[in-house]
């Protein structure tokens, strides 16, 4: 694959592991650059506890999980306040979606076998496994990690469920200079690929383009100048579901095969020409 990101800069939209994708970009020739779009993530205890208090009075029919770090957290909550048997009781009672293979690493550990699975990672995936159920009148429970998913939300309230989310992780906004500067460097054409490793961190991008008024030009850059590069299946689904059609993304949920899929797909650019 040789130096298949010499004369490419790639700003780093994440917050961790950031001197090891930065060497791995320099290993392809590329120059890496740190634009954190993703505040510190905190768990949200308080807001929290009366959403966790409500489900185990009152139980609901459906339990969605969308992530494992976030059951985990919920199950550790619970133990906190003195409620995780009723807690796991109330998970026993009700029949499960699951997405992600961590949501169901921590479900095995927890002697649980869900009802619904996604087929490929993705909201998307876990809403096609949910149709075959019939949600009227159901009360549903869905486990979020840090922001919304509205299309998930949207299926399940159009199938006549009564939805109650439960957000156990906050995200706090990236530096106003921060985010500027990226969307500068962008638009400037300074900047020729972007790694996003969360879906928070398109939000915030885009979200900060749409407030200033120049999101199109933010797009356009993306689709035709820049290349948006994912993580995994549900980075690059908020990343589509912002109109952009042009990105990378592995097939290995991993940081270092995002940098290699990324110097892959310049390699076969250049041999195109």
């Amino acid at each position: 694959m040789g130096k298949s990101l010499t004369g490419k800069t790639v700003a780093i939209a994440g917050s961790r592991k950031l001197e090891e994708i930065s060497s791995l970009i320099e290993k392809q020739g590329g120059t890496a650059v740190i634009r954190p779009l993703q505040g510190t993530v905190f768990l949200a205890e308080k807001e929290v506890e009366p959403d966790l208090r409500r489900f185990v009075e009152e139980g609901a029919d459906w339990v969605i999980l969308t992530t494992g770090i976030g059951t985990d957290s919920l199950v550790d909550l619970a133990g906190k306040l003195g409620i995780q048997e009723e807690f796991l009781n109330r998970l026993k009672e009700a029949k499960i979606g699951a997405r992600g293979y961590k949501t169901l690493g921590v479900l095995k550990k927890l002697a649980l076998t869900p009802d619904a699975v996604d087929d490929d990672g993705t909201n998307r995936g876990l809403v096609r496994s949910l149709q075959k159920y019939d949600f009227s009148g159901k009360r549903v429970l869905v486990q979020l990690h840090g922001e919304a998913a509205p299309a998930l939300i949207r299926f399940l309230e159009e199938s006549g469920a009564t939805v109650q989310q439960i957000l156990p992780y906050r995200h706090t906004p990236p530096k106003t200079e921060t985010i500027e500067q990226l969307c500068q460097e962008l638009l400037q054409h300074k900047v020729q690929a972007v790694c996003f490793t969360t879906v928070v961190q398109v939000r915030f991008l885009f979200e900060y383009a749409k407030e200033k008024g120049f999101i199109d030009e933010i797009i356009n850059i993306f689709n035709h100048h820049a290349l948006a590069v994912a993580v995994g299946k549900i980075t690059a689904e908020g990343i589509r579901e912002e109109g952009i059609e042009r990105l990378v993304a592995p097939e290995f949920e991993r940081m270092g095969a995002m940098i290699i899929e990324l110097a892959r797909y310049y390699d076969e650019e250049a041999k195109s020409l």
